[in-house]
C-alpha cells in the first residue's frame, strides 16, 4: 500500500505550471555570520564565508526589480521542504517560506515569485543558464560547488544518513551496506560520499553519465529513490537526514538507520557565480530571518514544517569557520 502511495506522489509531483509556477526544462546544459568572500575550490579555506549583509542594490537586484518577479529554483516533491500541497496545489515548505521572505525584501510582496521546479542534478545548470535568480532547494554549501555558484550564509544544518526499511538488517553507513543496492540523487553530496567510501555497496548505474543511464541507482530527483525502495528495486537510500525525515513521515515502513548523520553539512541559498549584490541582499534577509529568538521567522517556519520529523532544534545553524 505504501508503495502505491509513493508512486502516485511521484507522478503527481512532476514539474508543471500552476498559479505562478514555471516548470524548468531538464534539457539545460551547461553560516552564521558572513566573513570575507567565497573563492575558488582550490583556495577554499572557509566555504561558509560569504558576502557581508547589505541592503544595497546592484545589477542583479535591479534586474529582478525591473522584472517585478523573483525567479526561484525549488523542489516540489521534498515533503515539508518544497512540495506541492495535493489539496491546494500550492507550493509549501521550509524552503518555500524562505523564498517568499527574499521576494518580500526585494520586491515588497512575498507572492512576487516565479517558482521553477528543478531536479537535483540541474540546480547549478539553472543558475549558469540564467533560468533562475536563486536556488533554494536543500543545497549543501561546499568548496567544489563554489567554482560554479555563489552561496549565502548557511540557513540549515543537515547531514547524510541511510534510509532503509525497518525490517532491513542494514544498520547505518557501515559494513552492513556490503552488496546492497543504494540509491542517491545525481549531483548530490550523498553520491560523493559513496564515491569516497561505499562499504562494498552497489551505487552506480551501469551506464551512468551516458544517454543509456538506467536512472535506477542514481536518479534525477531524490524522491525517485523512495519509489525505488518501496518497489524493492534498491535496498537503501543515502540522503540528507533532513530530507529522509520527510520521506519517513510519508512512509512509516522505512526509517533512518544509525544513531546520527555521518556528515555535517549546511544548506545555503545559491546564486549565479559573481552575483555579489544578490548574495549580500539574501544575507541581509537571513540576518532578519534568524532574529527574534524563539519567535524568529526561522523558528516559526521550523515549527510549522520540520519540528515533528527533526525535533530538538533550538535555532538557526552557526557553521564552524577556519581560523585563518
Amino acid at each position: 500500500m505504501a508503495a502505491a502511495c509513493a508512486v502516485t506522489a511521484s507522478l503527481t509531483l512532476l514539474p508543471l505550471s500552476h498559479s505562478g509556477d514555471d516548470a524548468f526544462s531538464q534539457e539545460v546544459t551547461g553560516p552564521g555570520a558572513a566573513r570575507g568572500v567565497q573563492t575558488r575550490a582550490e583556495d577554499c579555506a572557509d566555504p561558509y564565508a560569504s558576502r557581508e549583509p547589505s541592503v544595497a542594490g546592484g545589477k542583479t537586484i535591479d534586474r529582478i526589480k525591473a522584472r517585478g518577479k523573483l525567479i526561484a529554483g525549488v523542489d516540489q516533491n521534498s515533503f515539508q521542504w518544497g512540495y506541492r500541497n495535493p489539496e491546494s496545489r500550492d507550493l509549501e515548505g521550509f524552503d518555500i517560506d524562505l523564498v517568499r521572505a527574499i521576494a518580500k525584501d526585494i520586491l515588497g510582496n512575498p507572492d512576487d515569485v516565479i517558482f521553477r521546479t528543478i531536479p537535483t542534478n540541474q540546480r547549478i545548470a539553472a543558475l549558469e543558464n540564467d533560468k533562475v535568480d536563486v536556488v533554494v532547494r536543500t543545497m549543501t554549501i561546499n568548496c567544489a560547488r563554489l567554482d560554479q555558484v555563489s552561496f549565502s550564509t548557511a540557513y540549515f544544518q543537515a547531514g547524510q544518513q541511510v534510509l532503509a526499511p525497518k525490517e532491513s538488517k542494514i544498520t547505518g553507513y557501515d559494513s552492513s551496506l556490503a552488496g546492497k543496492r543504494v540509491c542517491t540523487a545525481e549531483g548530490s553530496t550523498a553520491y560523493e560520499a559513496l564515491e569516497k567510501q561505499s562499504f562494498g555497496s552497489v551505487f552506480r548505474d551501469k551506464h551512468d553519465g551516458t544517454d543509456a543511464d538506467e536512472d535506477l541507482l542514481t536518479v534525477p530527483n531524490q524522491l525517485d529513490c523512495l519509489v525505488r525502495l518501496q518497489m524493492g528495486e534498491v535496498d537503501a537510500i543515502v540522503t540528507d537526514n533532513a530530507l529522509a525525515a520527510g520521506q519517513a513521515a510519508q512512509d512509516p515502513a522505512v526509517e533512518l538507520k544509525g544513531d546520527k548523520p555521518f556528515t555535517t553539512e549546511y544548506y545555503g541559498v545559491a546564486t549565479k557565480k559573481g552575483a555579489d549584490d544578490l548574495v549580500a541582499r539574501v544575507n541581509q534577509v537571513l540576518v532578519d530571518y534568524r532574529a527574534g529568538g524563539n519567535d524568529s521567522p526561522w523558528m516559526r517556519s521550523y515549527r510549522s514544517w520540520l519540528q515533528d520529523g527533526l525535533p530538538g532544534i533550538k535555532g538557526p545553524p552557526v557553521p564552524p569557520h577556519s581560523s585563518n
